[in-house]
């Protein structure tokens, strides 16, 4: 597995996205406990992409447009419906302390915002084949697609390990918990909408 490699799939998963933003309001609300398990959830659901991928859908969702737009809206629909949650400042998105949510309903969040993203599976079709020669072995495929799994989770844990450490502060001012929820309900609303507008290609 080459720098080169690690560095780009580095770069990749600093860069905020639905996962991002759903480990940064988990550790908010929950804590470094809830950070860790959305951030498991997550994880999961890049797994469950990559052996998509490699099974070769992506290459059906990129040729079926009806497949491909019916998996993207129910995507667009779920982040809206979590940006008007986080706004509302109600249930397990609250980005306020609250009861606390089990692992498994962490998880399962996790998996679910990210598997109804159909861009990822494309992604690693697009992404992994730069790295490996012409008539390499499935286990390189294997091998580069776990290595950016870990570092997903890896980039996901800093995250929450960011969030955790001035979530008191935030915690004791009302003005910058509001400005929080809002960037959060407007993050969720913006990634719906990008993904909404991107083309099949």
């Amino acid at each position: 597995m080459s720098f080169e490699y690690l560095l780009t799939a580095f770069i990749i998963c600093l860069s905020p996205g639905i996962g991002v933003v759903y480990t940064l309001s988990s550790t908010l609300g929950g804590g470094l406990r809830a950070g860790f398990w959305a951030s498991v959830g997550c994880t999961i659901a890049t797994i469950i992409h990559l052996v998509v991928a490699m099974a070769g859908l992506a290459a059906i969702l990129h040729t079926s447009a009806v497949l491909f737009q019916t998996i993207k809206f129910a995507g667009v629909a779920y982040l809206l419906w979590m940006a008007w949650a986080v706004l509302r400042d109600r249930g397990g998105l609250s980005v306020r302390p609250s009861a606390p949510k089990s692992p498994a309903a962490l998880v399962k969040s996790g998996i679910l915002l990210n598997i109804l993203n159909p861009k990822l599976p494309l992604f690693f079709v697009a992404f992994i084949p730069q790295f490996v020669p012409a008539g390499s072995p499935v286990g390189l495929l294997t091998e580069l697609g776990l290595g950016f799994t870990a570092m997903t989770f890896v980039v996901f844990m800093f995250y929450a390990v960011l969030a955790a450490t001035g979530r008191q502060y935030l915690l004791k001012s009302e003005t910058a918990m509001n400005w929080m929820r809002r960037a959060f309900a407007a993050s969720f609303a913006a990634l719906g909408v990008k993904l909404a507008t991107e083309g099949t290609r």
